[in-house]
């Protein structure tokens, strides 16, 4: 069975030292050949530089990419600007985010929600960008409500989204309902599932608890029994996250996202172990 998309995120980092291991990490990974890597931008914008820095790099390597472009805290000539270096170097790939608040609350910016980004974007820059927006299967934190969710995500693909990318979960059946919802709200673009590789226990837990990604209490009480066993916490994890991206494909998901935290490894682990499965990307 072969499946449509295949792409990989990065975070910019902090550390001038860190740097070396992503480009390590990075290289690693574009043997992989996915559909282009995507570039995060930290809270109220606070990696800005180093999100352009790193998807110049990688844009130069000769290989699509996709920077993450945010409105919280921005205004329209500061989006303006941006989007305008992008094109000039012939990136044509963005994903539009609202964007997480600071944890110090300042000026919102010029623009409140993400489909209010993408439609700024659309207009300034036409059908120059692939735009991408975020789907959150099991509701986004924030949201009122379910159905306030899928309005706001329905709201952005009528701005002028090409596609979508979700949170990490590993529920398949939370995808599979969101699917539906959003089709019978008369909505149809690819909806690609964000894949969180599980390596550590600890961290994957306390961010999970922060985004609203629930991590079913089968999977949780089996990784808490490992204790410390990262061997058995990574080998175990390897076969609930290949398992979801089996059920997935199965029941019709056009493909995937991996969220790399910057490693090779896991991402090249899954990718291996979907190929021995008979799953390969067209």
């Amino acid at each position: 069975m072969s499946f449509h998309h295949f792409s990989i995120e990065f975070f910019p980092p902090k550390a001038p030292e860190a740097f070396k291991k992503l480009r390590d990490a990075r290289r690693q990974l574009y043997r992989l050949s996915p559909a282009y890597f995507s570039v995060t931008l930290g809270a109220g914008g606070s990696t800005r530089a180093g999100t352009q820095d790193v998807a110049l790099e990688i844009h130069n390597e000769g290989q699509r990419v996709a920077p993450h472009v945010t409105c919280i805290g921005t205004t329209h000539e500061m989006i303006r600007e941006k989007i305008m270096e992008y094109k000039s170097q012939g990136i044509r790939h963005l994903v539009a985010l609202r964007g997480d608040l600071p944890s110090t609350y300042g000026e919102l910016g010029d623009f409140r929600y993400a489909n209010e980004l993408v439609e700024f974007v659309r207009a300034e820059t036409d059908d120059w960008f692939h735009i991408d927006v975020a789907a959150y299967p099991e509701m986004h934190p924030q949201a009122a409500s379910p159905q306030d969710d899928l309005t706001n995500f329905v709201r952005k693909v009528k701005a002028g989204a090409d596609a979508a990318i979700t949170q990490y979960f590993y529920n398949p059946d939370a995808y599979f309902r969101f699917a539906e919802n959003v089709l019978a709200a008369g909505v149809d673009v690819p909806i690609i599932a964000g894949i969180m590789p599980i390596t550590n226990y600890t961290s994957l837990a306390r961010f999970s608890d922060t985004c609203g990604a629930e991590i079913p209490r089968w999977i949780r009480l089996k990784l808490e029994s490992f204790g410390d066993d990262l061997v058995s916490i990574r080998e175990f994890g390897l076969d609930v996250v290949t398992r979801l991206c089996e059920r997935l494909l199965e029941g019709g998901a056009p493909g995937f996202h991996f969220y790399s935290l910057n490693q090779a490894a896991p991402v090249e682990a899954l990718y291996e172990r979907l190929q021995k499965s008979g799953y390969c990307v067209e």
